[in-house]
């Protein structure tokens, strides 16, 4: 058995005992973990920022907005803990003279593994819900971006005894050992085909599961739709991060009549922002994580252009930069690879109708997406689009905003995701419900 084995199997005993405290552990010491992180966090902003541009050469506006994410979840979860940790008292009916309620109780251990998108807040915006329901925790933050898992791991290390959380850093094997272990649950942020793969090792122990994964998200534009805010919006949307977020807009749908137009004021968006003197500015671009992902969304590219699709804007792939230029593509083929598979990269396909009928028929074809995005100012037709789809969440006349709001569960359905988090929700999906009678 490797150093690194004994370690994991250590901490595995250890937080094999710490979960009996911490299920029993009060509000207010939970609590105390949540603020004592926010103080280190804070106390290290500059570092996380910094971490964030090596690795995904993040702006310090975006990058901040990581740890805006973190320190909202945790004062969400400070303010209303104590109300969310109350039993529930319920009706006996139909057995008298007994009373009944639900009480919330952790689920023990988790393991919770990070991705590479957004490589801090996805590591701790779950990790204040694991500490909110009083588990233990094992994480391996994500090895693509080595700056923010060591920062992680130290902030980790700073805050927590690791009887209660304990940072493993290192690649692939480090996380299926880790699997190996009999936990309670796995919490994993991630492709939906490792998600598979944490499923089937999660299986082996009846482990519950939370996966947070992706898609290929739809846009829905209505003939009322405000035309320029939708294109300027989906267009600033698809290039956050350098298009790596599971929750960008992908596949665009437009009325016909619509259409040129649509792709005129996304692409003098693009121009606009991410171009300085006719060249793509690297100031205000991502990168590709790596070469290896550089390559692959490259090869979409490619692949759709050898089977007739147009490229309608940008296409280029700037290998010094690994950046790939922000894309818009269309009369892309059903058998090009980037129809079968989450893009993650600044590409969009346009696709048009003359009913809605059509758009709405292909997404119900379609894998359900981890969100859908509709641009109306019909009531009406919001509901009918709600009515005929299923997705994880939904914003209506933006991009990816409902992930903002702490009262809304995110999550997935299906292949997108399994589980939902954020305030509330996330307490709920790291507890367990556990029902009490009293004759």
């Amino acid at each position: 058995m490797t150093k690194l084995s004994s370690n994991i199997q250590s901490v595995f005993e250890i937080q094999s005992q710490q979960k009996w405290v911490n299920k029993a552990s009060s509000a207010k010491q939970r609590i105390d973990k949540l603020q004592r992180l926010k103080q280190v966090i804070q106390s290290r902003k500059q570092d996380v920022i910094q971490a964030l541009h090596v690795d995904l050469r993040r702006d310090a506006e975006t990058a901040e907005a990581e740890l805006l994410i973190t320190y909202g979840e945790i004062e969400h979860c400070v303010a209303e803990l104590a109300n969310w940790m109350a039993p529930v008292e319920v009706d006996s009916t139909p057995l008298a003279d007994s009373r009944a309620r639900i009480i919330t109780e952790g689920r023990g251990i988790v393991l919770l593994f990070s991705p590479w998108n957004f490589p801090f807040a996805l590591l701790f915006a779950p990790l204040v819900s694991i500490i909110a329901a009083g588990n233990c925790a094992m994480i391996k933050p994500n090895e693509l971006a080595p700056n923010i898992s060591k920062l992680a791991a130290d902030i980790i290390r700073d805050v927590f005894d690791e009887k209660d959380v304990a940072a493993f850093e290192g690649g692939v094997a480090l996380a299926n050992e880790m699997l190996e272990l009999p936990i309670d649950h796995v919490f994993f942020t991630g492709s939906p085909a490792v998600g598979k793969i944490v499923m089937t090792a999660a299986a082996k122990h009846l482990a519950s599961v939370t996966l947070e994964l992706g898609g290929k998200n739809p846009v829905i534009i209505d003939r009322t739709a405000d035309l320029r805010d939708a294109a300027e919006k989906i267009a600033v949307m698809r290039n956050i991060n350098h298009g790596q977020v599971c929750l960008c807009p992908e596949n665009i749908w437009v009325p016909q009549e619509m259409a040129s137009e649509f792709m005129a004021i996304v692409q003098g968006t693009f121009q606009s922002l991410y171009y300085k003197d006719g060249k793509l500015n690297p100031d205000v671009n991502g990168k590709m994580i790596d070469e290896r992902n550089f390559d692959r969304v490259k090869s979409y590219i490619d692949d759709a252009r050898e089977k007739g699709a147009n490229i309608v804007f940008g296409g280029q792939a700037d290998t010094e930069l690994r950046s790939i230029h922000p894309t818009i593509m269309t009369d892309v083929p059903t058998n090009a690879k980037i129809m079968g598979e989450e893009t993650f990269g600044p590409i969009l396909n346009i696709f048009t109708y003359n009913h809605v009928d059509e758009a709405v028929s292909s997404i119900q074809q379609q894998p359900k997406p981890l969100a859908l995005y509709i641009f109306t100012k019909d009531d009406d037709f919001i509901e009918m689009i709600l009515s005929k789809t299923s997705s994880g969440g939904v914003t209506v006349n933006d991009c990816a905003v409902h992930f903002n709001v702490p009262a809304l569960p995110f999550g997935g359905v299906n292949g997108s995701g399994i589980g939902a988090y954020h305030g509330k929700h996330g307490f709920t999906e790291l507890s367990h419900q556990r029902s009490v009678l009293v004759m």
